[in-house]
């Protein structure tokens, strides 16, 4: 497996990834996504932003985050004890194929935050999914990540989300 940036070419490919998840993810009652979010146009941006990360298997892609340099959630301020204000990557959009989960993919995507945070010299990765996520909050926690507490998104109104963050080793960054 090979943690590659995206590139305008993979977006059917990522489009197709998310029609499978989307499902699965309804079935669970994690309304986070629906036929309109995330599109085709966010991961085009995501792509031409240059922060579109994906999972490629011997050339499928079995997963994808986007990786925000200094871009924080507005409602992350939400959060005791948080300043949005203060330097970090924060990752969005995360999936990974209904075939493929359970093989550490995620958590590969989500090492790739480390890694820019590191190339960037930020010592803070801030993350949030919808609190009826137990499998991504477990994996969260898993990869120590701190939960931060529940906030409101007015992306999505109505639901609940849990904010997570990861402090890294300062002698990485420096």
């Amino acid at each position: 497996m090979m943690i590659r940036q995206a590139t305008l070419q993979d977006i059917d490919s990522i489009m197709e990834l998310i029609a499978q998840v989307l499902p699965i993810m309804q079935a669970t009652g994690n309304l986070q996504w629906d036929h309109t979010y995330p599109n085709a146009a966010v991961y085009t941006s995501d792509v031409e932003a240059g922060q579109l990360w994906v999972a490629d298997i011997d050339g499928a892609i079995a997963g994808v985050i986007a990786v925000i340099v200094n871009e924080q959630e507005a409602e992350y301020a939400q959060v005791p004890g948080w300043d949005i204000t203060e330097p970090c990557i924060v990752a969005h959009r995360l999936a990974v194929s209904p075939h493929m989960q359970g093989k550490g993919i995620a958590a590969q995507l989500l090492q790739q935050c480390e890694v820019i945070a590191i190339k960037n010299n930020i010592g803070l990765v801030r993350l949030d999914t919808n609190t009826v996520n137990r499998p991504m909050q477990n994996l969260f926690l898993k990869l120590g990540y701190k939960l931060g507490g529940e906030i409101e998104l007015n992306k999505r109104p109505g639901m609940l989300f849990m904010a997570f963050e990861k402090r890294l080793d300062p002698q990485i960054i420096s």
